[in-house]
């Protein structure tokens, strides 16, 4: 009878152990994954200032604005585009600021870099690219730049929390109380 119970105690030492590790290969998992999510921001702004660079060198690749206006249509005003690009300035930094409160993973950065390139092409096309480069390129770096640190900060907080959790499940072999 005492073989039997000490075979069932190592048996359950076994598998709490196996899961244990199993615990913990998946939160290093998540850790892994977070490292690789954080640089997500950065990304996004190394592609705004690729794309800032071909606008400050004139889109020399795309067609000259008369061609494109003589097929879409005369565009929208500078001070019409000015306009939008205030409001989607403050629009994209309130909900950027209201996700990192909240701690939301969201993954928008790329979509910011897709409207300031639209604002870059509605400049070129109206002929007022070199008045209004700096307005653009000021508003992406702040909204870009919020938004990479609030992608870091997110991915931050959950590495720590992670490791946290796996020194927890290191000295105690279960898995940490959730929260």
């Amino acid at each position: 009878m005492t073989d039997i119970r000490e075979h069932q105690l190592s048996t359950d030492g076994n598998e709490t152990r196996s899961n244990a590790d199993i615990l913990r290969q998946e939160l290093s998992d998540e850790i892994n994954r977070l490292n690789r999510f954080s640089v997500r921001g950065i990304l996004a702004l190394s592609l705004f200032l690729v794309v800032s660079l071909l606008a400050w060198r004139g889109f020399f690749f795309l067609p000259a604005p008369d061609t494109v206006t003589a097929f879409l249509g005369k565009p929208p005003s500078a001070r019409i585009i000015g306009i939008v690009l205030l409001i989607y300035t403050f629009s994209a930094l309130i909900l950027s600021l209201s996700r990192m409160t909240a701690g939301v993973e969201h993954r928008s950065s790329f979509s910011h870099v897709g409207y300031l390139t639209a604002f870059f092409l509605f400049y070129y096309f109206g002929k007022s690219l070199e008045d209004n480069y700096w307005a653009v390129f000021g508003a992406g770096i702040t909204i870009l730049g919020v938004e990479s640190y609030r992608i870091w900060a997110f991915c931050s907080e959950g590495i720590a929390k992670n490791r946290e959790d796996i020194a927890y499940v290191t000295r105690t072999g279960r898995p940490p109380p959730q929260e």
